[in-house]
């Protein structure tokens, strides 16, 4: 035997050494609790859907799931964390447009790239908005909103769950069609806009379904538009914008579970399966229809195939309306 192949056996024998540990950890995948990180405060669509994927993969792994909440900088500090943590699977994200594919086009120094950085394990629900104003708002419909709106430009304030987020770029897409100007004021969170938009404090935002649910029930604000380009079946009364008096209007998110790039194959399949295994329940996806979200468990690669053409859509828009990071 040659000298070269004594040596290539004896580097393939050492990599194959090497790569034993590495594929029992996949198979014994999870042996510790999992982080999923939520780059939002709690209260908001991305913390209401990323608790329910922590408990899908909680209840069909075994193993336990904490939330963290990350919030700041539009989602771009929970996410980076992400970006930047061991590719081993216990760390998980669950993002959601904003901070996926607005962010690329709204921050010029962005710390992560959302396709480069993430592993895509599977969506988990889509949503549309609602257009919400607070009761002290005397527009009882869309174009009572748009007149008031060009009466007093300026100073109607839209509240957002933070630079960068779909809530931000849905009201900049309004601006934007409907040809009036408000005054953006973001927020840390969906959940810390309420406290502000039901005592009118401000007066306008626009709020995934699932988190805006229990304040639109209770009556504390009120419902004028829905930002999908049909009704959704949990507010049939409720138009859409475009039917509203904001021709070609749509703006729907969506949110999903995310891994650090490289994390191992057969590990993303397992947490995709354990996210489709629970949104395949009857219950569950009852749960998910009531509140406003669509129910979605897809593949890997569909998943990176909406990221793709989500980002090249949103660039579209912060381009034509010259949204900021205020």
């Amino acid at each position: 035997m040659s000298i070269a192949s004594q040596a290539f056996r004896a580097g393939f024998a050492a990599l194959m050494i090497g790569a034993a540990p590495l594929v029992v950890a996949q198979e014994n995948y999870p042996s510790k609790p999992i982080r999923m990180i939520v780059a939002f405060a709690p209260g908001g669509g991305t913390d209401i859907i990323g608790r329910f994927a922590a408990k899908a993969i909680q209840d069909a792994l075994g193993a336990s799931v904490v939330v963290e909440n990350k919030p700041g900088a539009g989602g771009a500090i929970g996410t980076e964390l992400v970006a930047k943590s061991p590719p081993d699977g216990y760390t998980l994200i669950t993002g959601g447009t904003g901070s996926h594919a607005i962010n690329p086009a709204l921050f010029p120094k962005l710390p992560y790239d959302p396709v480069r950085d993430f592993a895509p394990v599977s969506l988990v629900a889509a949503t549309p908005y609602l257009m919400l104003v607070a009761n002290t708002v005397p527009a009882q419909n869309v174009k009572e909103f748009i007149a008031l709106a060009k009466q007093k430009p300026g100073e109607l304030a839209m509240a957002s769950s933070g630079n960068g987020g779909m809530p931000h770029l849905a009201g900049e897409l309004f601006q934007l069609l409907a040809g009036v100007k408000l005054s953006h004021v973001p927020y840390k969170g969906t959940g810390q806009v309420f406290p502000d938009l039901i005592p009118g404090r401000v007066h306008v935002t626009f709020s995934d379904i699932v988190a805006a649910y229990p304040h639109v029930q209770s009556g504390r604000v009120r419902v004028l538009a829905v930002t999908s380009p049909t009704r959704v079946p949990s507010y049939p009364d409720v138009p859409t914008l475009a039917e509203a008096g904001v021709p070609g209007y749509e703006a729907v998110g969506w949110f999903g579970v995310f891994a650090p790039a490289g994390t191992p194959a057969p590990i993303v399949r397992k947490l995709r399966d354990a996210i489709a295994s629970q949104i395949s329940q009857p219950a569950t996806r009852k749960t998910l229809e009531a509140q406003g979200a669509e129910p979605v468990a897809n593949t890997p690669e569909e998943f990176a195939a909406v990221l793709k053409t989500d980002i090249a859509r949103w660039a579209k828009v912060v381009k034509e309306s010259g949204a900021k990071v205020d």
